[in-house]
């Protein structure tokens, strides 16, 4: 599922293509039909991301989608390739399209029920006007992991398997901690932490947690391989003190830790 970083990256990536501009909407699919309707030759306002949810702002609507486990969202210049497979909403302009296929979410809001979606989130760390107090206020209320606590987007919005992996690791704090225990501080310096890493995260277009001087090749662009700290490297020899990595199931997601460095 797409992090949080990809969702700012995609609200950007359509700004520049599509906000402005009046756009064409159809659903070739047929599942959206109603809705693209309803946005056909409007002009695009503006865009704008949540966490995981993506927002349009059209003159009386906010097109909402949530891409879950297998949406994917391409855009490009000029033409837009031919209408097949399962392609719930185009959106044209005359030189830009963009394509929605396989979204769990793909639905019009007015404003109030854009409020009430937001009201349901917890704060986003690539929001420039967020406030971690509430995130920091429900954990150290609750008896459930601080790794549960860390997806439920109610808590903090965007953070995915990957941040929340990588995020604890490089605080050392045990996944399994209750999120009650977890010393108030700490939250603070992960949230910022999670600031600057997703920030950068929406740059680069892909995750990158690790500091130079714990990856194999120090120098140049970070391979894939050298990306994380504990995330996909179950088996494989922590990156500070060589124990090996571990993994299990939490919150009906892999979580992955080292058993030293996050005792």
């Amino acid at each position: 599922m797409p992090e949080g970083h990809s969702i700012h990256r995609l609200a950007g990536r359509h700004h520049k293509l599509l906000v402005g501009r009046r756009v064409s909407a159809s659903s070739p699919q047929g599942r959206f039909a109603e809705g693209a309707a309803m946005i056909d030759g409007q002009v695009l306002a503006a865009t704008d991301a949540w966490g995981k949810h993506l927002f349009h702002r059209y003159d009386d609507y906010w097109l909402h989608v949530h891409l879950g486990l297998f949406g994917r969202y391409p855009d490009g210049r000029g033409e837009p390739p031919e209408a097949r497979g399962a392609l719930r909403l185009r959106l044209t302009t005359g030189d830009a399209w963009a394509d929605l296929r396989g979204p769990t979410a793909c639905e019009l809001l007015d404003d109030a029920g854009r409020d009430a979606l937001l009201e349901r989130l917890g704060p986003d760390p690539l929001r420039p006007d967020a406030d971690p107090a509430p995130a920091r206020a429900r954990l150290a209320r609750s008896r459930r992991t601080v790794g549960e606590l860390l997806l439920d987007q109610a808590v903090l919005a965007g953070v995915g398997n990957v941040y929340r992996a990588e995020i604890l690791f490089r605080h050392g704090v045990d996944p399994l901690l209750p999120g009650r225990d977890l010393d108030p501080a700490v939250f603070d310096a992960m949230w910022h932490d999670l600031v600057v890493l997703m920030d950068a995260g929406v740059r680069a277009g892909r995750i990158v947690t690790t500091e130079p001087d714990d990856r194999e090749r120090p120098h140049g662009r970070p391979r894939r391989a050298d990306s994380t700290y504990v995330y996909g490297r179950a088996g494989q020899p922590c990156r500070r003190c060589l124990t090996v990595v571990r993994r299990a199931e939490l919150g009906a997601r892999t979580l992955f830790w080292c058993p030293v460095c996050q005792a």
